[in-house]
């Protein structure tokens, strides 16, 4: 399934990745904190390293976007309630307004919301798509109706159908094959037990670029999994057909194409990264610094981060600090070091309550998927 890469290219190739040049944001996100943001294209914003704050929570103006389709037309949003989704592969099938669904349940969940891509920057094979670094990623609270409640009020599963498939609103182009660009993506229909049909989301409801008026969350797996505008979701025996499930988002050896063979792109594994300070903050003065940045589980709580100052030789216990939100959020850490001049190159390392370390060689893949080594991570600062 592909080759690790030496420590010595991954680092170079870490802290030769350039800021993109700064663009507009477009119009749909005209909201959003362009002081936060790095524009790539219209469909595809991240969040600067040294925007993350330290609150855990990351606001709305400063989360990333990454759309596989232009968002629908702003009308979905004047009338939320309204919006219908249809639940399948259950006793009792039906169509749900949002409505309805507020009147079946309620449950508030903070999580790690990640690109499948974030880190692809960083590989040297220069994978095509977006070459995000840390920024495809943010912890947002959501709240909806638990998807087992939906279940429960169907009746209950239909036997034999082991996988939960969700299908996008947003509008298709037209004179395509609808399977080639739609958002359909089918998991493990394990995943549904700390699911959400979500309609708010950091205490508003969900804007529109964000999946508004309801998205699928599915807490630990990967962003591409929690479809946004949802209209269907359905139990069913197979996994989807559609593209981005059949041959997209999947773990291909470098020069391959993506087939149903390869693993697809469902759970998240450890990943940290320190935001503060890095080297876009120029120049540190020599004595204490406050080493501070995120890390999580993926599908686990946090046991743990440690903070290296010398490339990965030694490694510190640093600080959790801040609110513990649960097992799919993130957390945030401090470690305090004397820095003397020179250059350093500060890196984390996360491990889970199950003892699962984060990598420290990403596994390289035609795609740029699923980058969670720390080495990759890490930044290189100069100290006067």
């Amino acid at each position: 399934m592909g080759l690790g890469l030496g420590a010595f290219s991954r680092t170079a190739v870490a802290q030769a990745v350039a800021p993109a040049a700064t663009k507009p944001l477009p119009d749909y996100v005209a909201w959003k904190d362009p002081a936060a943001l790095i524009v790539h294209t219209s469909s595809t914003l991240e969040t600067r390293r040294a925007a993350f704050g330290t609150s855990v929570i990351t606001p709305n103006e400063q989360l990333y976007i990454r759309n596989n389709l232009p968002a629908p037309d702003p009308e979905i949003v004047a009338d939320r309630d309204a919006w219908q989704v249809a639940v399948e592969g259950v006793k009792s099938p039906r169509t749900f307004t949002v409505k309805e669904l507020k009147g079946l349940g309620l449950e508030t969940t903070a999580m790690v919301l990640q690109c499948s891509g974030n880190g692809r920057g960083f590989f040297p094979s220069k994978p095509s798509g977006t070459p995000w670094q840390v920024g495809a990623a943010g912890c947002v609270v959501w709240s909806g109706v638990p998807v087992r409640a939906v279940v429960e009020a169907t009746g209950g599963l239909v036997d034999g159908l082991p996988f939960m498939t969700a299908t996008g609103g947003e509008k298709l182009p037209e004179g395509v094959d609808p399977k080639s660009v739609m958002v359909e993506r089918s998991v493990p229909k394990e995943a549904m037990a700390d699911a959400l049909l979500a309609w708010e989301m950091n205490g508003v409801p969900i804007p529109l670029a964000h999946g508004g008026p309801l998205r699928l969350v599915i807490p630990g797996y990967n962003g591409v999994n929690n479809v946004k505008y949802i209209k269907r979701l359905a139990f069913t025996a197979q996994q989807s057909d559609a593209r981005i499930q059949s041959t997209g988002y999947r773990m291909s050896p470098p020069g391959q194409k993506g087939d149903p063979s390869q693993p697809s792109i469902w759970e998240m594994a450890p990943k940290s990264w320190i935001n503060t300070p890095n080297a876009d903050t120029g120049p540190l003065a020599a004595g204490l610094v406050q080493i501070h940045g995120v890390g999580f589980g993926g599908m686990n709580a946090v046991r743990g981060i440690d903070v290296s100052v010398d490339g990965g030789k030694t490694w510190t216990a640093a600080r959790l600090v801040g609110p513990d939100l649960g097992k799919y959020a993130w957390r945030q850490f401090v470690l305090a070091v004397n820095l003397p001049a020179g250059t350093h190159t500060l890196m984390s390392r996360v491990t889970d309550v199950k003892g699962n370390v984060q990598v420290e060689l990403a596994q390289n893949n035609a795609s740029g998927y699923s980058n969670s080594s720390w080495r990759d991570h890490a930044v290189r600062v100069t100290v006067a």
